[in-house]
């Protein structure tokens, strides 16, 4: 029996070919040298992100969170629902928290759901995969399973918005949350504490409606890395590992700028650090190769 099991909504960044999947992987491989149990919740749906840019309505974003919710509590009774992605642990965390306020907004989900055969009582957490590491595990079991230390890679921990606000991870500062630097610390890497931009948006949707915008925001993020020495960024953010990664090219062409730096995600950094290989890691789906990182997933 695994140590930790948990009910598990993947969402659609990790499918597979998607632009998170290779974080899919690299949490696979991390969570089974942890003994994390996912239990995948059946026939999961999108997060409703996208509705919500596309102004689609309140009620239909909350209902398409509510139907995990409740397929979660029917399948996986007493399980925590965890999210590996920002954006979908915010929105089902959202309309977690909206119900729970509103007797009015419960109703008018479950009088939808009631055609689906489902029953929202909304009675579980929902936390975010850096949650349960934190929380659960703690950062001296983290440490445990250490076989190949990270050493001599500094790594500027980019936390984004979404897993900073509104809610954030318990315990920790809106303005400077430490935890990615923990976890860099804890798998042998050296944080770049005093990194500045670790809670700058990155634009996010802009970067498809208003690339300018959202490209003034990564040029901001990438260039403080740098000036603060590190030579990786890690996120727990698949939209913020995507558009602080794919855009770097472009913003080079439009500022002159040299930037190649690698995106990773905490996963990845983690499950290098406990003896995976570069595939299981997921580094062979990044654009901005982690050249340090494979090497060190290369010793023998």
């Amino acid at each position: 029996m695994a140590k930790k099991e948990y009910s598990f909504y993947p969402g659609c960044s990790s499918e597979r070919k998607a632009s998170a999947s290779n974080y899919m992987v690299s949490v696979e491989s991390m969570c089974k040298t942890l003994d994390v149990k996912l239990n995948e919740i059946p026939d999961w749906n999108c997060c409703a992100a996208s509705i919500g840019y596309a102004e689609g309505g309140e009620l239909p974003r909350h209902i398409m969170n509510a139907r995990n919710i409740a397929i979660s509590e029917k399948e996986h009774p007493g399980q925590d629902i965890v999210a590996t992605c920002a954006a979908c642990w915010l929105g089902t965390k959202e309309t977690s928290e909206r119900v729970s306020h509103s007797g009015q907004l419960l109703a008018d989900v479950n009088d939808i759901l009631k055609d689906a055969g489902l029953n929202l009582q909304n009675n579980k957490p929902i936390r975010h995969m850096v949650e349960v590491l934190i929380e659960d595990l703690g950062y001296d079991e983290l440490k445990k399973p250490v076989v190949k230390p990270l050493e001599g890679i500094k790594i500027a921990g980019y936390v984004g918005c979404q897993t900073n606000r509104p809610f954030g991870v318990h315990g920790e500062s809106f303005e400077n949350p430490k935890y990615l630097d923990k976890l860099v610390e804890t798998v042998g890497g050296e944080a770049v504490e005093k990194y500045d931009q670790k809670v700058t948006c990155c634009g996010g949707a802009l970067a498809f409606s208003e690339p300018e915008k959202s490209q003034v925001q990564i040029k901001k993020i990438i260039e403080s890395a740098y000036d603060f020495g590190a030579e990786m960024i890690v996120t727990p953010c698949p939209v913020c590992q995507m558009n602080v990664e794919v855009y770097q090219g472009q913003i080079n062409k439009k500022y002159g700028t040299k930037f190649k730096i690698p995106v990773l995600y905490y996963s990845q950094l983690m499950a290098v650090a406990y003896g995976a290989s570069a595939k299981e890691a997921g580094l062979d789906g990044n654009i901005v190769r982690a050249t340090k990182l494979e090497e060190i997933a290369a010793k023998k």
